[in-house]
């Protein structure tokens, strides 16, 4: 095992996707959950950018190992990895206003990818201009919890990890 990359950071990295992983199969508003915040932390926390792939993916798998997969996950896991890659851009600078641009960015990105996946499996509505705007006007109200769910569950782990690094040093990055 690779004594730098799996420090006390690695494992508080961890441990954070993990539980945010655990809170999806809790009872939740519809969306309000940490998806988003999950995809950014792991992309701007873990220095190994394979990892940072790794590690929220296998917790979203195992999230929905016990929710359920449907026909749409493809969709799912695109906005995933997109939000992960946004998570990179939060490695350098972790702002309050850069992680709540992240966090609203990412909100937008799911409910556009995964709305227009929804659309185009024809199994709702009509394969037209007006089933897609139905489409998206119907996901409207899980819209509006899926941003308060992505900006609480961001600034609540970015905050307690900055707040747990600035206690602990251990849990600060190790430099190549």
């Amino acid at each position: 095992m690779n004594n730098k990359m799996y420090n006390p950071r690695f494992w508080a990295v961890t441990g954070m996707i993990l539980l945010a992983a655990f809170l999806r199969i809790m009872p939740h508003l519809p969306n309000f959950t940490p998806v988003a915040a999950m995809a950014l932390f792991g992309g701007a926390y873990f220095s190994n950018k394979k990892i940072a792939f790794a590690v929220p993916i296998a917790a979203m798998v195992i999230s929905d190992a016990i929710l359920g997969f449907h026909s749409t996950m493809w969709a799912v896991y695109l906005s995933f990895v997109l939000m992960v890659l946004i998570g990179f851009r939060l490695r350098e600078s972790r702002k309050v206003k850069d992680i709540f641009l992240a966090a609203l960015s990412s909100s937008i990105i799911f409910f556009i990818i995964t709305n227009f996946a929804v659309w185009t499996s024809g199994l709702m509505y009509p394969m037209n201009t007006a089933g897609l705007v139905e489409c998206y006007t119907a996901a409207i109200p899980f819209f509006r919890y899926s941003v308060l769910g992505d900006l609480f569950f961001s600034g609540v782990f970015f905050g307690l990890f900055e707040l747990a690094q600035s206690k602990l040093p251990a849990l600060a990055e190790v430099k190549a």
